[in-house]
């Protein structure tokens, strides 16, 4: 019972934390190329603490329990830190006037706003697309690789591959905008599942370039929306970044449950269960893994090129 409690106390209060952290970083850009950089390098640490997060276990210690127990308390101080550094050496931000407006109406005040209503719909589509591989790459990585041992590995790569690709997509972001920036990484997130669906016993190396192809991939994903919603924000003086990004987190961790709740399903419904080695069970795999986003992909770039003229017109400086 007191782990459950403090599980929901702490997932209560990162919720809190990061729409806050969000909305704050929405407001330091006085441009649209420094809001994208803003987002970018923020989205970069995050995906470095992701990897860090991973590592430091098996470095502070052989046995991975105590490693754990170890990060625990090495994660207290690293928070004090860099929320100190962040609060000493970063502006506050926009100070608004205090207001009456209670929370349920302000969020029901920013799907009002049919820009961020599309944006957050194109966003939401996206997300699953992109939550359905994570939730099924440790059973594609042992049943359909075989190779369970370079798991860590795998995820590794695609971690840093996603941090080292932000600065290609800030610069695409500026030469051809963020939204078709965003376009091109969908395009290149299709390609790499199309590819996926291939991959057979022993391509290890060829699993590899596909999680580099699809970090990179999920760095445009990472910092391009958010970046278009800072744009959207700063141009209209309606709904609140606090709000906003309120719907946006909160999309981002159904797009996880929705996922999970989708393709698990599907998988079983299809004849797979972990260690199946069966070619229709493991051929279902490779359609959840590979298919499914694919056509998810598809759909959500279809979205947003439809909805192109209402999400620019409101971005546009």
């Amino acid at each position: 019972m007191w782990l459950a409690a403090l599980l929901v106390l702490i997932s209560f209060a990162y919720s809190v934390a990061t729409i806050n952290y969000a909305a704050w970083g929405a407001e330091l850009g006085h441009d649209a190329d420094s809001r994208t950089r803003l987002v970018a390098s923020r989205e970069g640490f995050g995906l470095l603490g992701v990897v860090l997060a991973a590592a430091l276990p098996a470095v502070l210690a052989a046995e991975m329990s105590t490693g754990l127990g170890r990060v625990g308390w090495l994660f207290v101080p690293l928070v004090a830190i860099a929320a100190l550094l962040s609060l000493v050496g970063v502006p506050a931000g926009l100070r608004r006037a205090a207001g009456s407006e209670l929370p349920w109406p302000a969020l029901r005040g920013a799907l009002r706003d049919r820009a961020f209503a599309a944006l957050l719909g194109v966003f939401a589509l996206n997300g699953i697309a992109a939550a359905i591989p994570a939730s099924t790459v440790l059973f594609f990585v042992a049943d359909v690789v075989r190779r369970s041992d370079l798991s860590g590995a795998f995820l590794g790569v695609y971690f840093l591959a996603g941090a080292a690709g932000l600065p290609l997509w800030v610069m695409l972001a500026r030469r051809i905008g963020k939204l078709r920036a965003w376009l091109a990484g969908m395009g290149l997130a299709v390609a790499v599942f199309a590819w996926a669906g291939f991959i057979g016993p022993g391509d290890a190396l060829a699993f590899g370039a596909i999680c580099v192809l699809s970090g990179l991939a999920l760095g445009a994903d990472l910092a391009l929306p958010p970046a278009l919603l800072a744009d959207l924000l700063a141009k209209n003086a309606g709904p609140g970044a606090g709000a906003c990004f309120g719907w946006w987190t909160f999309v981002t961790k159904a797009n996880l449950a929705l996922a999970a709740g989708l393709s698990l399903p599907l998988l079983g419904w299809l004849g797979y269960a972990p260690g199946a080695r069966e070619a229709a069970a493991l051929a279902g795999l490779s359609a959840v893994y590979a298919l499914l986003p694919l056509i998810l992909k598809l759909f959500a770039a279809a979205a947003l090129w439809a909805l192109r003229g209402r999400i620019e017109t409101e971005v546009s400086p």
